[in-house]
């Protein structure tokens, strides 16, 4: 007879590169804290409480998606759903067992998993050693004719203790969560959000390292029609999953690349139209006081993507500009891109504005001194002054 199993009592959250941080490492759990918060509010909000190199969280309800929630959250090395289970030898066996049996309802009858008990005694009060209690357990949970078959190596299942002054927690599985460090730690940085592949990977992984990150699109009605902007806004919706709401600026691009297609040179086109988004990226920076521009950009995928391109377009900005992929092929970011929620977004065929007046045979090793003397004869700069107090913001909530 199976014991049914209630709903856990807490979710124990672990966190990895956070325990690197010495004298600032309150500051930055703190941030986890509130940006866990954040995450749970739509879900009816819940209690968290620190202890040293644990988060306990207790949902109000709905604790699986609590559980997805906080597995999206950066700075999370994992969580697992645990029950609280008295302080003696008996009642830990007792809730294995059930653990036990409720997971083993997920295998076939036929199967013979492998199986571990492991302890971890951080109240080293408790009279019996970490390795003793877990044989221990081990014994009490197993009848002669379980199924399962202990191994002490990569296990199927792991029948876990976590023995804390404040109380004794059992639990089986770990809900992988990003790593990195909590959104809002290091500053804030705005993507340039093409709605490609690219660029989606490039925003994730500024935010993994503790950046909060808000976007910038170009668009170039009558040219580009209105599936690039709707693509855009659901970019930022998954996105937004794994750091709350995000604010995206869209600027209106049309006019620039009318007057770049009339008076410059066919093989510069791309490269003056990719520094004038650098330079507009830059004044909506400032404006929001960021100190980064993040880009999609990555050496050597495409043809153009030269040193002396990216470094000619890189000149155009007055801040740093990040390139998160720098040195990553096509398949990796792709396999990024399907993990994070983006890929299928991003695949949907829908032309962005550097589509607009292509040309034949774009520049290899454009020049910066190049590109100013062209861009001061078009007068750009008074275009984007303009773009730029023409463009809006909104902000955009995830899409679960």
């Amino acid at each position: 007879m199976i014991t049914e199993l209630r709903v856990p009592d807490v979710l124990l959250l672990r966190y990895g590169e956070l325990a690197l941080k010495g004298g600032n490492r309150a500051s930055f759990e703190n941030t986890l804290v509130r940006n866990l918060h954040g995450a749970l509010k739509p879900l009816g909000g819940g209690t968290i409480t620190r202890r040293w190199g644990r988060i306990q969280i207790q949902p109000e309800g709905r604790w699986r998606e609590a559980m997805k929630a906080c597995a999206q959250t950066f700075g999370t090395k994992s969580v697992s759903p645990a029950w609280n289970t008295d302080r003696n030898l008996n009642s830990m066996i007792a809730m294995g067992r059930t653990l036990l049996a409720n997971k083993l309802q997920e295998y076939p009858p036929e199967a013979r998993p492998t199986f571990r008990v492991t302890v971890k005694r951080a109240d080293k009060d408790f009279p019996m050693t970490s390795g003793d209690l877990a044989v221990a357990i081990a014994e009490g949970m197993l009848d002669d004719d379980s199924p399962v078959l202990v191994q002490m190596k990569n296990p199927d299942i792991e029948f876990n203790i976590d023995l804390r002054p404040e109380g004794v927690f059992a639990f089986l599985d770990r809900l992988p969560g990003p790593g990195g460090l909590p959104v809002k730690t290091l500053g804030r940085g705005l993507c340039l959000l093409s709605g490609g592949i690219d660029s989606p990977v490039a925003a994730w992984s500024a935010m993994k390292r503790g950046l909060k990150v808000s976007f910038v699109s170009f668009h170039s009605p009558p040219y580009i029609g209105e599936g690039s902007r709707l693509k855009i806004r659901d970019l930022v919706r998954v996105l937004a999953n794994w750091q709350g709401p995000s604010k995206l600026n869209e600027v209106q691009f049309a006019e620039i690349q009318e007057t770049i297609r009339n008076g410059a040179p066919e093989s510069l086109r791309t490269i003056l139209y990719r520094r004038s988004m650098q330079r507009i990226s830059s004044h909506l920076a400032h404006r929001s006081k960021t100190g980064a521009l993040i880009t999609g950009e990555n050496l050597g995928q495409v043809a153009s993507q030269t040193l002396e391109n990216l470094a000619c377009i890189g000149a155009a900005a007055n801040l740093q500009v990040l390139r998160p992929l720098i040195t990553y092929d096509k398949e990796e970011v792709i396999r990024l891109a399907k993990h994070i929620g983006t890929y299928d977004v991003s695949i949907r065929e829908e032309p962005d504005c550097c589509t607009v007046f292509q040309p034949r045979k774009p520049a290899l090793r454009a020049r910066a001194d190049e590109c100013e003397t062209v861009e001061a004869e078009l007068n750009l700069s008074a275009i984007e002054e303009s773009v730029v107090r023409a463009s809006q913001m909104e902000r955009i909530h995830p899409d679960s």
